[in-house]
């Protein structure tokens, strides 16, 4: 069956359409937004400076939190003129040539480099010189401790004077005053290293491991990935391809790699084995054990005598708290959780502590329906108490303060007009005396200061500007530091997306979602609808709630001639646990009911024409596109599937094991795309990167050889040596999904290969 949209259709969309709908993109309008980036440089006493910039000027302010004092750093003025005088060129204070400033220990002078000389300012007789010196200069260090660092793949102890690294799947240390390189293990052997991070997509040449606070043990694990089974991909070249080959597991399969927790005294090198079988590759909180490049759900106890660590099972449905002995290598098993589904531990940071000083455990659980943080007794294992409790959640446990027994967290749904809404909240251990911290309306982003005396926050909403402020440990606003300006943005056309609510397809829960609409709107026109999806279940279409000027390519979409909505479906994140559940095991109908009764609703607030219905989405969203397409295809007549994980037999073991179940309780078979393609009834473009290491390319591929064998037609898009991102190739992608829709969506004809300008346009500051 064929589409015809003749009557709404234009003649040609022109390549100046175009162009004005790539204003819309943030390389575009980001150039256009003035001030409320406010990234804190600290000193010493809390203090800190920062720049503010605007169209006008730059300046540099320096904060005293103690003083509740915030002023220019210095006299810009005074040290433009001085500036200009002994280097021979004229600069404007409005607009100095540095964007970085270093202050020197005792406050008095700061440097600054200016076309690689680097300068010395006094503060306070205004006297400028070059510093030949290379003391508070900023050098990048060679690593950060508990991970790895810029310059490589080494992971700095806390005391800053070794790195751990691997070598020949071994793990090493190095001293970083004299270079000096010292072997800690020797067995270690292909596909069954030391640390190593090479299992599933997600994979590196870095360290996974955790320094203990005194710097002399290393807690990691060695990882037998020996019988698991590899996948393959080939490139495109002149002459004979080459063969890339790596561990990667699907669900199903026998072996799946698995850890043998090891903790290693760093001098003399000693290996103690962890007195327990190994354990599967997975973590609490998300796909692996070293999703923060770090060594997940590991916690030591401050002199190091203890290790504190959660092991998780194949299906995520099981959680063991143990604690070792880091002498011994004995384990005790404290407690464990187990659930019907899967186990989380928070929504971006790992929730649980070991309180070793107090015997204690603050553990994350959904048992009442909702994420809250529950203190244990480590001796016994007994619940003590609910720390949190309420129809709404702890998302991030953010710091503990044992001294006080109070916990700092990130709470959602506790805003009524936004359940995805983010503020900080401290509460007691005891459970009493919850504190909101962040009162402003919509969402916030905090960060502590040094000392954790301070907090600076900055909230907005998709459609209100941010405001960072400083608040005390209270809450009380002590200043304002920045609030965001988009007036000449503005003047430029430019208008933010509609935030809307409408019901889920139970016709009683409330979702979410942005609408966007083209800024010059005809009367009593009705408009094609595009439904930008990514069904998760671990994150959804929004992404973040806060103000952003550009969202992906949605409103330069919407200048095309269409009206773009993006909804935050069921069974996504930063809700209850019920609502987050409500596709387990049915992936196929992950949200998609929604998004239909969604648009339905908003076309009787928006003149939407639910007759002209497309939809596009990448990975998860790919596959949700081609399922729409095959499962609703009298709904959704045009859609762009890309890089799509269509049968998750094809995917990493653990994603799919986690969010659909074990294979032999689950019906993957059921939820595989290609068995649909049959239904094909609209236009679909399918696009996917044949050096894909995230998403094989052979999930795309299924879906291409049902639909040859189903005799329909449809388009095809490949990068024959491209990731799972199309890298250098995503202006091309962006570009054929314009044309894609205007030609079979809005039935107009797109300018003939126009070149979107991203890499032309010079990046705001």
């Amino acid at each position: 069956m064929a589409f015809a949209f003749a009557a709404n259709a234009q003649q040609s969309v022109t390549a100046k359409d175009y162009e004005r709908a790539e204003k819309f993109m943030s390389y575009n309008t980001d150039p256009f937004i003035d001030g409320g980036n406010v990234r804190p440089n600290w000193l010493a006493g809390d203090q800190f400076w920062y720049l503010a910039s605007t169209s006008k000027k730059n300046e540099f302010i320096l904060v005293d939190p103690d003083k509740k004092s915030r002023v220019a750093a210095f006299d810009h003025q005074k040290l433009a003129d001085a500036l200009s005088t002994a280097s021979g060129t004229k600069y404007n204070d409005l607009k100095l040539p540095f964007q970085t400033i270093v202050f020197s220990p005792d406050g008095k002078s700061i440097s600054f480099s200016v076309e690689a000389k680097r300068w010395k300012y006094d503060l306070q007789s205004n006297q400028i010189s070059r510093d030949e010196s290379t003391s508070g200069t900023l050098t990048a260090p060679v690593a950060r401790q508990g991970r790895r660092g810029s310059a490589g793949n080494e992971v700095l102890s806390p005391d800053g004077k070794r790195s751990a690294f691997i070598k020949e799947y071994n793990l090493w240390t190095r001293e970083v005053s004299t270079n000096k390189q010292t072997q800690l293990t020797t067995d270690g052997i292909k596909d069954f290293g030391y640390a190593t991070d090479n299992a599933g997509w997600n994979s590196s040449d870095g360290a996974i491991l955790r320094w203990s606070p005194d710097s002399k043990k290393i807690a990691t694990f060695r990882q037998d990935q020996r019988t698991v089974s590899d996948m393959y991909l080939v490139s495109t070249n002149v002459g004979k391809p080459s063969l890339r080959s790596w561990k990667y597991p699907l669900p199903g399969d026998k072996d799946i790699p698995m850890i043998h927790r090891v903790i290693i005294d760093v001098e003399p090198a000693k290996i103690i084995n962890l007195q327990i079988a190994a354990d599967p590759h997975r973590a609490s909180l998300s796909d692996d054990i070293s999703s923060s490049g770090t060594f997940d759900d590991v916690d030591w106890k401050e002199d190091a005598s203890q290790l504190a660590f959660v092991s998780t099972s194949r299906d995520h449905k099981q959680e063991k708290f143990r604690i070792a002995d880091a002498v011994t290598g004995a384990v005790r098993e404290v407690f464990e959780e187990t659930v019907l589904t899967q186990y989380e531990s928070g929504q971006g940071s790992i929730n649980w502590r070991y309180l070793a000083n107090s015997n204690e455990i603050i553990w994350y659980s959904e048992r009442d329906n909702w994420g809250h943080l529950y203190l244990y007794d480590a001796a016994t294992g007994k619940l003590k108490n609910q720390i949190t409790k309420g129809n709404w959640l702890v998302a991030r446990l953010v710091k503990v303060d044992e001294k006080n027994r109070i916990v700092y967290f990130t709470a959602n749904g506790r805003q009524p007009d936004n359940p995805y809404f983010s503020q900080l909240y401290k509460i007691g251990f005891d459970g009493k005396n919850l504190t909101l911290l962040t009162p402003g309306e919509g969402n916030h982003q905090s960060t502590f200061s040094p000392s954790g005396n301070y907090i600076i926050d900055t909230y907005s909403k998709p459609d209100v500007t941010p405001v960072t402020v400083l608040c005390d440990l209270n809450g009380k606003v002590l200043a304002e530091l920045g609030k965001t300006d988009v007036s000449r943005l503005v003047a430029t056309g430019w208008k933010p997306p509609k935030p809307v609510s409408v019901k889920a397809h139970d016709g009683k829960t409330d979702i979410y979602g942005l609408v966007f609409t083209p800024t010059r709107m005809e009367a009593n026109k009705k408009y094609p609808v595009i439904d930008y999806i990514y069904p998760g279940p671990q994150g959804g279409s929004v992404g973040s709630w806060s103000f952003s000027a550009s969202r992906s390519d949605h409103q330069a979409l919407a200048e095309l001639g269409f009206i773009v909505v993006v909804i935050e479906g069921t069974s996504n994140p930063l809700r209850s646990k019920s609502f987050h559940d409500m596709s387990y095991g049915n992936m196929s109908e992950n949200t998609l009911p929604d998004q239909v009764t969604a648009i339905r609703q908003l076309s009787q607030q928006f003149p939407i024409d639910t007759t002209r219905v497309g939809i596009w989405g990448h990975s998860g969203g790919g596959f949700a596109t081609a399922a729409a397409m095959f499962r609703y295809p009298d709904f959704f007549k045009v859609g762009i599937s890309e890089s799509g994980n269509h049968d998750n037999r094809n995917y990493e073991d653990d994603w799919g094991e986690r969010y659909d179940g074990l294979v032999e309780n689950s019906n993957y078979e059921a939820h595989a795309n290609q068995n649909y393609a049959k239904n094909l009834k609209g236009k679909l473009l399918l696009a996917h990167g044949m050096m894909d290491n995230n998403v094989p390319p052979s999930n795309t591929m299924l879906v291409v050889e049902a639909l040859i064998k189903a005799n329909k037609s449809f388009d095809l898009v490949v990068f024959p040596n491209s990731a799972h991102g199309y890298g250098q190739y995503g202006p091309y992608m962006m570009r054929r999904r314009w044309d894609y829709f205007v030609k079979n969506l809005l039935g107009a004809e797109p300018p003939q290969d126009y070149q979107l300008r991203t890499a032309n346009i010079p990046r705001r500051n």
